[in-house]
């Protein structure tokens, strides 16, 4: 709501405005009266008002003069006068001053009602402004970080991007925190960046998953990472997030090294598993957790696994597990310990890998694994429960197959998004019952034929706008929206912000 502020000697009319107007309707409340000017300027000091309802003749002081003390202290301040005086003069002044209306006593409520109303409405704009140019800098903060951390912008272009938006790398070293919760990841985000604000060198963006990343400018490496933690660990207490899990990345070079702090703190994240105890995780504190020797993990060909994943071969994943079980077995000095560590990065790049193909999560299946892993007594237990795992993995990505109506109907969408397409069309030209094939898309595409098309071609707008110069209006019929006003609604639902504002942030 609004805040309103009152001002007039005569108490009856004070009381009266009170009475007359439902100000929770209008999205209002007053907050607060005064007799004269001078009383209202102390108030006003003090309290934060929206809207201003002032009288012009008053003693100690006037209205007019109020209005001009107030403007020191609320520059966006929106003011009505309410004046027993047709006085042109009176007029004028406050014209100059920038108010909404001048309204002759008595009041004409009906006219008192509408300029409540217009002046709502401008706060509104107002504000949904000031969030859309937050929120499409934010955006572009997301995309550049997101896109410097991953190494897909040029450095010229990211340096560019970086002084723009105030980002200071005027420090030698740099480490990545990243911050996921099942909770209000908002208000989580929020809260952080207000609390780094009265930091230098340390910056939030949201990443692709909608992690929340932190990044941390140093010049002492060592002591740098221990201030980051110790900020992180009161954040934690703070915010009193018990689903609020941290990890915090390697310590590494500017500007030489920036995605490997942000890999391997997304990739700690996946040790909570392991580690479903704690609650903030350095990475560089991973392998001595339980007070064990550090496991060289660089023994293993991940790059071997991922491709015999991809591929789908099965049975030659198991045999690269069990001849690197073998393997690691003859290696001197190595413990039970050791293969349960490599154990559980096994599982994790599994799942890692799953999800970087499907785009889900597949949770209860991996904590199940954990959970075996952390119960196997001897090496054999270990070594069936990876090739299990191994099994489930490359099952659920052979079981991902889509049937063969939907694969056609995808197939068809993707070559005619511009056209009109319905559930009714398509159901006669593959001579199926349309609501049994709206019921069919959902279950194997997890998403309605509704919101897939409108996903769909949204993404179609967002390549023409950043790569051509068409009009809004002519990529919305391109992309098969006939009504402008729809398509600006469907962008703004699915990218945040309307078509030419994010045409502006490219």
């Amino acid at each position: 709501m609004f805040r309103v502020f009152i001002v007039d000697d005569e108490p009856f009319i004070v009381e009266g405005l009170y009475d007359i107007i439902d100000w929770a309707e209008m999205g209002l409340e007053i907050v607060g009266h005064a007799g004269n000017g001078q009383k209202a300027l102390e108030a006003l000091q003090e309290t934060t008002v929206d809207i201003l309802l002032t009288d012009i003749s008053m003693p100690v002081m006037n209205g007019l003069d109020l209005i001009r003390g107030a403007r020191i202290h609320h520059p966006d301040l929106k003011v009505i006068v309410l004046s027993g005086f047709d006085e042109f003069s009176y007029l004028k002044e406050g014209m100059m001053l920038g108010i909404e209306n001048y309204l002759l006593k008595p009041i004409n409520i009906k006219e008192l009602k509408a300029t409540l109303h217009n002046t709502v409405e401008k706060l509104n704009s107002t504000k949904e402004t000031r969030l859309v140019q937050a929120y499409s800098k934010q955006i572009l903060k997301d995309n550049t970080l997101q896109r410097w951390l991953t190494h897909q912008i040029a450095p010229t272009e990211f340096y560019e991007r970086a002084d723009l938006l105030g980002f200071n790398l005027d420090s030698p070293y740099m480490v990545v925190s990243v911050l996921r919760t099942e909770s209000n990841a908002a208000e989580v985000f929020e809260t952080l960046s207000q609390r780094v604000e009265a930091h230098d060198g340390l910056t939030s963006f949201y990443d692709m998953d909608g992690d929340i990343v932190l990044l941390a400018v140093m010049n002492d490496a060592d002591r740098g990472r221990k201030t980051l933690k110790d900020l992180l660990r009161q954040f934690q207490v703070d915010l009193h997030d018990r689903l609020l899990r941290i990890t915090v990345g390697s310590v590494e070079q500017l500007p030489e090294q920036t995605g490997e702090s942000y890999a391997s703190a997304k990739k700690a994240q996946e040790y909570f598993w392991v580690y479903p105890e704690l609650y903030l995780i350095d990475v560089s504190d991973l392998a001595f957790h339980e007070g064990h020797p550090k496991v060289d993990f660089s023994m293993i060909d991940w790059s071997c696994y991922a491709k015999l994943i991809v591929g789908k071969d099965l049975e030659q994943l198991k045999l690269q597990i069990q001849s690197d079980f073998k393997r690691i077995q003859a290696l001197p000095g190595i413990t039970p310990q050791h293969f349960q560590d490599i154990a559980f990065e096994m599982v994790i790049h599994f799942k890692m890998e799953l999800k970087a193909i499907r785009h889900t999560e597949e949770q209860d299946v991996y904590n199940q694994a954990f959970q075996q892993i952390r119960s196997s007594v001897t090496l054999d237990d270990l070594e069936k429960a990876i090739l299990e795992v191994a099994e489930m993995t490359v099952g659920l990505l052979i079981s991902d197959v889509r049937s063969p109506i939907v694969q056609q109907v995808l197939k068809y969408i993707h070559e005619s998004y511009a056209d009109e397409l319905s559930l009714k069309m398509l159901g006669a030209h593959y001579h199926i019952h349309p609501v049994y094939l709206g019921q069919l898309f959902h279950k194997e595409i997890n998403e309605s034929f509704t919101e897939y098309i409108n996903r769909y071609r949204i993404e179609k707008a967002k390549e023409l706008l950043k790569t051509t110069h068409l009009k809004v209006h002519v990529i919305a019929k391109d992309v098969g929206y006939w009504e402008v006003g729809y398509f600006y609604k469907q962008f703004k639902k699915y990218v945040g912000i309307s078509p030419t504002d994010y045409r502006g942030l490219l």
